[in-house]
Formats: structure tokens, C-alpha cells, sequence
């Protein structure tokens, strides 16, 4: 069984965005019956004003230690050694912006708990990568929801039997049978396992990973076909304004804290992905 995946280009979902609409216009006379749609959490977080501003947010004495000492020595020069990455990173990891980086592992404590604060980004779910100034997109709580949503509206409008399936670039790292992922609430079939430890356990052990499927609607998926759909479909939609804030900022040409809605809205986004099976 092989796949043939379709990006779909869409203007940018800001908070309040009619999502639903903007899926359907993109979707008519395109998908068929038994696909599957695939979507970006990030940008439905986004559409629903499930975002957060970092900067009123005010540091605690925790938040400060894992900043200037977890980030920037023991992952700057430790556990990027063990993980295996690239130069580039390494060296944004040991000059960790010190101000926003307290603030945001401030979020992260809060929201998400200790483990996931210790990751080096993506705490969680929470992820600065394609939105403005200091805003951070939080992970849906309502999830398996805004799926059912979505499947039942494009079959109220188009009359397409499809399976919608939500998916986070966070990896899922597979041990043969056994996938498991840092990210809280996965699909059914992966196991979420210790945050941060499992971060290093599947990046150490170079196992293979894939995006992670967090919500199914419309059909039933067996753990390893989901995450070979999420795959197929983070590749087909590509990196956005850039994998990490770091590099997204970089693109612009500023700080992380000095992009706006316009340059964002400049870039091609790809949050939505028609995958078909092809026999």
C-alpha cells in the first residue's frame, strides 16, 4: 500500500479564524471518500485563540534555575552530545536567551509540569515556532472534539466520508512494536512516557521518529498506520516560517520577540494535508 499526499496552502489562522470555512473552500473538489485529512494542531490552537502571551508572565526562582543552568550547561554541553545535535543548535542552546527564556519556562512549569519543562522546547505541546512577539500556542485540550468537528462538517458540506486525524511535529520514536513520545495525551496506541527522558532515550538510541498523531476522527487507525500518516503528511507540509523559533527569527532577520502577524502572514502555511491511500 503506498500514499500520495497533497499540502494545501491556506492564508495564515489567526486567533478567531473561520478554520472551518477555510478547510471546506480547500477541500471541495479535492477529497474523496476514504482519505484522510490530516491538520496541524499548532494552527487550530492558534484559529481558536488557544494562545498565550509570555510577557506579562514574571519568572519564579525554579524557572530561573533550569534556564541558566539546565539549559545552557547541561543541554548547551551535555545531553546535546548525547542526543546528537548538529553544531547550530548546540550553540543556540549555550547562549539560551536568558529574560524570555525564564518567562517561558515559567509557562511550562505551570502548564505542563516538570519533566516537560526540562525539554528544550516544546514543552508539552507548548511551541513559540510560527506565531508573533511572545505568544505561545498552548496543546488543545478538547482535541478529539475539534476532529469530530471538522469530520462532521466536511461531510455536512461536501458529502465526503473522510478521516481527520490532528498531528503535532513532536516525535514518536519507535522501539520495533512500542511507540512512545514526550508529549502528553497522544493517540490511542502511544504511550506518553517521562517528558524529557523519553526525549533522550529516543534521540540517544537514534530510534526512528515520526510526528505524533494526537486525535483520530472518522476512522479507526492502528498506532503504526497514524504515525506513517502524520509522517507522510508533516513532510508533504514542510517547516513553515521555520522548525524552531530560533530559525523562524532567523528568517526574518530579528528576534524571536519582534515578529508580527504580518511576516507571518507572508509565508506559505500548509496546515492541511490530503493523504490517500493509493493501491
Amino acid at each position: 500500500m503506498k500514499y500520495h499526499a497533497l499540502a494545501l496552502t491556506t492564508e495564515y489562522w489567526k486567533p478567531g479564524a473561520d478554520y472551518l470555512s477555510n478547510i471546506i473552500d480547500k477541500l471541495a473538489n479535492r477529497v474523496c471518500d476514504a482519505d484522510f485529512v490530516v491538520i496541524s494542531e499548532k494552527a487550530l490552537s492558534t484559529a481558536l485563540g488557544n494562545i498565550m502571551d509570555e510577557s506579562i508572565v514574571k519568572a519564579g526562582f525554579n524557572a530561573k534555575i533550569i534556564c541558566h543552568f539546565w539549559m545552557r550547561i547541561v543541554w548547551g554541553y551535555i545531553l546535546s552530545v548525547i542526543c546528537h545535535f548538529g553544531q547550530r543548535l548546540t550553540q543556540r542552546l549555550r547562549q539560551y536567551p536568558l529574560e524570555a527564556g525564564c518567562r517561558h519556562k515559567q509557562v511550562a512549569l505551570q502548564k505542563a509540569g516538570l519533566l516537560q519543562a526540562l525539554m528544550w522546547g516544546s514543552e508539552g505541546g507548548i511551541d513559540g515556532s510560527n506565531l508573533p512577539f511572545s505568544y505561545v500556542s498552548l496543546p488543545l485540550r478538547n482535541k478529539n472534539e475539534v476532529a469530530e468537528t471538522i469530520r462532521l462538517e466536511i461531510w455536512r458540506k461536501l458529502k465526503k466520508k473522510v478521516c481527520v486525524i490532528i498531528v503535532d511535529t513532536d516525535k514518536t520514536y519507535s522501539l520495533r512494536n512500542f511507540h512512545f513520545t514526550p508529549r502528553p495525551k497522544p493517540a490511542i496506541g502511544i504511550y506518553s512516557l517521562g517528558g524529557v527522558v523519553a526525549y533522550v532515550l529516543g534521540r540517544a538510541l537514534k530510534l526512528r521518529k515520526r510526528s505524533t498523531p494526537l486525535a483520530v476522527a472518522g476512522c479507526r487507525l492502528q498506532a503504526e498506520e497514524a504515525l506513517k500518516i502524520a509522517n507522510i503528511a508533516d513532510r508533504a507540509r514542510g517547516p513553515g516560517s521555520g522548525a524552531t523559533v530560533w530559525d523562524m527569527a532567523a528568517r526574518f532577520g530579528v528576534k524571536v520577540t519582534e515578529i508580527n502577524w504580518d511576516m507571518l502572514a507572508q509565508i506559505k502555511h500548509k496546515p492541511l494535508v490530503i493523504v490517500r491511500k493509493m493501491r
